[in-house]
């Protein structure tokens, strides 16, 4: 995609002459006879910024995939006005390795275009771009000369979003941009958006995200589009309305026709009716029959079981100190959480949020003290938490195993909220995809008695309708609450303090998500001003003194980094030796204990203690992949 050096006053005289940036016309397309869109006509203009919107499945991604010229229609057309130039960012991308980030990120420059590009003047003012865009996005300078190959999914992803903000195109096509960011690079990009002069689609399910940058809703349902030129929670209000009147519509239809048919049955074989018999046949037959979204289950509520009271202190930290090797996570950290209290775990990815909460489920050794209170029950969702499901249930049989009580009447209405209505709930779990596990292991917690949820990152495989419903069962949940996320609207009004992770610490913030979001505004801002500062320097702007002591900067922080490398690449070696030996010595325990003779308790704790070994060197070998 060629690299634009144009102004934003030029991006904005070029835009102006496009009258409308991209026409869909009676657009249709259809996967093995299903259709998922039907006939969806809309313009795109200039600086327009669409939230496109839509239950899982309705047909966003692939909306955008058209757009996007990466799959062909099958009716209808998609017209280009103009040169417009498009960047699109799908939810799953294939990566080339073999490059660092920083020669990643600056191959948008095409070799077409570098002599003009240099001898323009253009280069320092992209460089400088460029460092503030991938700073922005939650990278440290110290990550420049990685390998690519070293950053987990991801950070991958925010590297290809990087390259494709930084070719400014006409229009932005985004999917789910924000799934792996946390919440200081989610506001960044959401400044970005906003003052950008690029068009904007957007998939999300971030609500906050979606009413920050986003000024017109389209909504796709039933394979048709409604167009609100409004932000998300504007439309949500107009959306209720227009719900109502087609219900209405639809009912008035439905009574209507049971009228005509009784009529048609009553007096087919009455000569003297036989006119008004006929009449009324060819009446049904040309009536345009109403669709109604039925699904609709916005006013579902689900609640806990009532939680088993605990002691007034469900978590007690005192010094804890969390260290993989010589990699220190976090220490000094101090805090008590009260039963009743829900709160927030938030920070940068690889800051210790999820260690943490594996040091309170027992499952990482720590230094310090770390203190479960009398009676805790707890209810935990981790990330991974899907593969602990049967795969020969089926999503009906995996949840009406752990519901009791009157909820189990209410079933299919709780699998409905989720996605899982209709045939879906008799599919077996082996045959679900990821985040449709995700999904079925969140329900399934939603019905097991405990008075402290942990939850980590509960929302990146939600809807919005899904999350809605999860969060009102938390507001009502009697118990104690802790919540890894980065999702603003989801942790706005359900946590009441909050701990920030980050350079090794662990801070305490009273007041809920955007009280912590204020206070920490101004300091990010003044933080980013400086880095921006530093990248002006080394970019070459400044004085040949600056230019020096920078390159020598440079010199000694490339020998560090590769000394740092070759020292992690040691670790991990070592890390990878140990598990080979662990698991052959797991196999070797397994064939054993299959001998009766054999299963002695001696035998079996053995068995135990190789189990978390692994787990622990499994962890560290994760944690050295993904972080320096």
């Amino acid at each position: 995609m060629k690299f634009l050096v144009s102004t934003f006053a030029q991006k904005l005289k070029f835009s102006a002459e496009i009258l409308n940036m991209v026409s869909v016309e009676h657009l249709g397309i259809e996967y093995s006879s299903r259709p998922i869109l039907d006939d969806i006509t809309f313009l795109i203009n200039p600086r327009d910024r669409i939230a496109l919107v839509g239950k899982n499945g309705a047909g966003k991604t692939t909306l955008l995939r058209l757009l996007a010229g990466a799959e062909t229609p099958s009716s209808g057309r998609i017209s280009k006005m103009g040169d417009i130039t498009i960047g699109y960012l799908p939810q799953v991308m294939m990566h080339v390795d073999g490059k660092t980030l920083r020669e990643d990120v600056m191959s948008v420059v095409q070799c077409s275009d570098v002599q003009e590009f240099r001898s323009s003047g253009e280069e320092a003012r992209f460089i400088a771009e460029m460092d503030r865009t991938i700073i922005g996005l939650g990278f440290e300078r110290k990550d420049f000369d990685r390998p690519c190959s070293e950053f987990s999914g991801g950070w991958r992803m925010r590297i290809e979003l990087a390259k494709i903000l930084l070719q400014h195109p006409d229009l932005l096509l985004l999917d789910e941009p924000t799934n792996h960011l946390d919440i200081e690079s989610i506001q960044w990009l959401e400044e970005f958006l906003k003052t950008n002069s690029s068009a904007l689609v957007l998939v999300s399910h971030d609500r906050a995200f979606l009413d920050n940058v986003t000024t017109r809703t389209i909504e796709i349902t039933l394979g048709r589009i409604y167009d609100y030129n409004v932000p998300y929670s504007q439309f949500k209000v107009l959306r209720q309305e227009r719900h109502e009147q087609q219900v209405r519509a639809y009912q008035n239809q439905q009574k209507m026709i049971q009228e005509t048919e009784e009529f048609i049955e009553r007096f087919r074989y009455k000569a003297t009716k036989a006119v008004q018999v006929q009449s009324r046949i060819k009446q049904l037959e040309k009536l345009e029959r109403l669709e109604v979204d039925i699904e609709d289950n916005s006013r579902l509520s689900l609640r806990f079981p009532p939680a088993p009271r605990s002691g007034d202190f469900p978590i007690i930290v005192e010094d804890l100190r969390k260290d993989f090797g010589e990699h220190m996570v976090f220490q000094n950290a101090n805090f008590t959480i009260r039963r009743g209290e829900k709160v927030a775990f938030v920070g940068k990815n690889g800051e210790g949020k999820t260690t943490l909460v594996r040091c309170i489920m027992g499952q990482l050794d720590y230094l310090g003290n770390l203190k479960i209170g009398h009676n805790v029950k707890i209810g935990y969702f981790a990330q991974n938490q899907a593969a602990l499901l049967d795969g020969e249930m089926t999503v009906f049989e995996t949840i009406d195993y752990v519901a009791v009580g009157d909820i189990r009447t209410k079933i299919r209405d709780i699998l409905g909220a989720f996605m899982f209505g209709g045939e879906a709930s008799d599919k077996k779990v082996k045959v679900l995809s990821g985040g449709e596990r995700s999904r079925l292991a969140m329900i399934r917690l939603l019905l097991e008695p405990c008075n402290l949820l942990i939850l980590d990152e509960p929302t990146n495989h939600l809807d919005m309708q899904s999350k809605d419903v999860l969060k009102a069962a938390l507001k009502e949940f009697n118990g104690t609450v802790i919540c890894v996320s980065h999702d603003r609207d989801f942790l706005d009004g359900l946590v009441d303090k909050v701990y920030e992770f980050g350079g090794g610490k662990v801070r305490e913030h009273l007041g809920g998500i955007y009280d912590f979001l204020r206070s920490k505004r101004i300091g990010s801002l003044q933080e980013l001003e400086r880095k921006s500062d530093n990248a002006n320097r080394e970019s070459g702007i400044g004085s040949q003194k600056t230019e020096v002591t920078s390159a020598k900067l440079d010199y000694a922080a490339q020998k560090a980094a590769a000394a740092a490398r070759r020292k992690k690449e040691k670790q991990i070696a070592d890390i990878e030796a140990a598990i080979a030996k662990l698991e052959q010595e797991q196999h070797d325990l397994e064939t054993l204990l299959s001998d009766v003779a054999n299963q002695t308790t001696e035998n079996f704790q053995r068995y135990e203690h190789i189990k978390r070994e692994m787990e622990q060197r499994l962890y560290e070998w994760e944690i050295l992949s993904e972080e320096d």
